[in-house]
């Protein structure tokens, strides 16, 4: 059988529920469908560390954040972390196996990348405007908009092949990452639609008091010094729901530009004949709070935050309309492109190829239970100065008052242990309580679940080789 080509796409800080084939009903993204539409929708995707940095690391390796070494986002200048030169990437074994490799866009890891014949990054965070990239090596300022600039690059690659030599593009955008700037054609869309908001809106979190603490998590408050127009006299009350409007037209269109901008990719696949051959991934590094519990960011082990879309189409992989509701994680990623690719996946690698659900089949022996492990304490540059940060440029950041904490959810339970905290827990039953609002850690009629629980963990932490803490 030919070797297919690889399309991995990934986009920064989407959800499941920004895309219409998820059941959005203002957004329409139909580029992004047309891969789940013919291929595999997977339900159930979660990301291992909500945060940037690592979860790019675990995409790259198959592997977890305390394996491949990046723990945080390296916000700190004092405390910088590389992907570990012996963990190896899959761009890299792909390379050595006769691929032609590359990759355009958000990379947000700061050593260079590893595995590509070439490349062209944005350097750290990025810009929407007039972007600057490093272009193997060297920054170059690309006039435009950056969603633009970053499919353009990927087409020049595209279009310089020969057709014979299998490639595999790793195309990334820096959408729908605050500050949410869209392109201006589309900076007018939805402006007469009222997005609905979460149910969640306004949280009292009465039985999550880690999640009390932070204040800095609260949209109406670390957004509002984004927006220089937000009207004068309004109510705090009005003046929140006029952030939420904003910032959630503003995510939509730029997700609209993507979406558009995928089309182009896709459509150059079936023009050249190479779609039935190329195996197309998109996914997201994490997911988002869009309002929830008045909320924006991620990094909580809470659902908006750690869930992720992924959509995958192979046609002559016998990839075709399959919707799961498995559990899978970003760090099943990578074995899965080995996988199909014919090249060994190597002992390290943490995850398990997702092939046999891709292809309509659920192995008795799948995975019940997903684990989480978040490790940064992005806390400590609270009040401290741009001098103490490692990219000062980027006027977007606030610190979070959320430290590292770990977890297990299966099916119906989620158990997050804030280790950091003491010996604080919250239990969930997803099933009853959707919204996790209710933590019945503690509830006795929950004794022997929170037992089994955390067994589970430890299991977990034992499989995985997280004994650190």
């Amino acid at each position: 059988m030919k070797r297919p080509n690889i399309l991995f796409v990934m986009t920064d800080d989407h959800t499941p529920r920004e895309m219409s084939s998820y059941g959005n009903p203002i957004l329409h993204t139909p580029n992004l469908d047309r891969i789940g539409n013919e291929g595999t929708r997977f339900n159930n995707c979660f990301s291992t560390n909500a945060l940037c940095a690592p979860a790019r690391g675990t995409v790259l390796t198959g592997c977890f954040s305390h394996v491949h070494g990046i723990r945080g986002n390296s916000e700190r200048a004092d405390a910088i972390e590389y992907l570990d030169p012996n963990v190896p990437t899959f761009p890299e074994l792909l390379r050595a196996a006769g691929y032609k490799t590359a990759l355009f866009g958000k990379y947000h890891i700061r050593q260079d990348p590893r595995g590509f014949d070439t490349w062209c990054i944005h350097p750290g965070q990025g810009v929407y405007f007039d972007p600057t990239y490093i272009d193997d090596g060297k920054e170059v300022v690309k006039e435009g908009y950056a969603t633009d600039i970053t499919t353009d690059m990927a087409l020049e690659f595209l279009k310089g092949l020969d057709g014979e030599q299998p490639f595999c593009l790793v195309y990334q955008f820096k959408a729908p990452h605050r500050p949410f700037t869209p392109a201006p054609r589309h900076a007018h869309l939805f402006e007469d639609i009222e997005i609905p908001q979460p149910e969640t809106y306004g949280d009292d979190f009465a039985t999550r008091k880690i999640a009390a603490l932070a204040e800095d998590m609260k949209f109406d408050i670390s957004l509002a010094p984004d927006y220089d127009d937000i009207p004068e006299g309004l109510s705090e009350g009005e003046k929140k729901d006029w952030i939420y409007q904003r910032f959630m037209k503003d995510r939509y269109r730029t997700i609209y530009g993507v979406d558009e901008n995928l089309g182009r990719v896709l459509d150059y696949l079936d023009e050249t004949g190479w779609a039935d051959d190329t195996l197309v991934i998109y996914t997201s590094d994490h997911g988002y709070f869009l309002g929830d519990y008045g909320w924006y960011d991620k990094r909580f082990m809470y659902e908006p935050s750690i869930r992720i879309p992924l959509v995958v189409r192979y046609p002559n992989g016998g990839i075709s309309g399959n919707v799961t509701d498995a559990l899978v994680m970003n760090v099943d990623f990578a074995p899965t492109i080995l996988d199909f690719a014919g090249v060994e996946i190597p002992e390290g690698v943490q995850g398990e190829s997702l092939r046999p659900l891709l292809q309509g089949t659920e192995p008795d022996d799948w995975r019940t239970s997903v684990y989480y492990a978040y490790f940064e304490d992005s806390w400590v540059l609270h009040g401290k100065g741009a001098e103490a940060m490692s990219e000062p440029s980027f006027q977007y950041f606030t610190p979070h008052r959320i430290g590292p904490h770990r977890g297990v959810r299966t099916d119906r339970y989620k158990l997050i242990e804030y280790y950091a905290e003491g010996d604080y827990w919250e239990l969930f039953d997803l099933q009853e309580d959707p919204n996790e609002l209710r933590n019945v850690y503690g509830d006795e009629a929950y004794a022997d679940l929170v037992v089994e629980l955390k067994a589970e963990l430890r299991r977990l932490q034992v499989q995985y080789g997280d004994l650190s803490v």
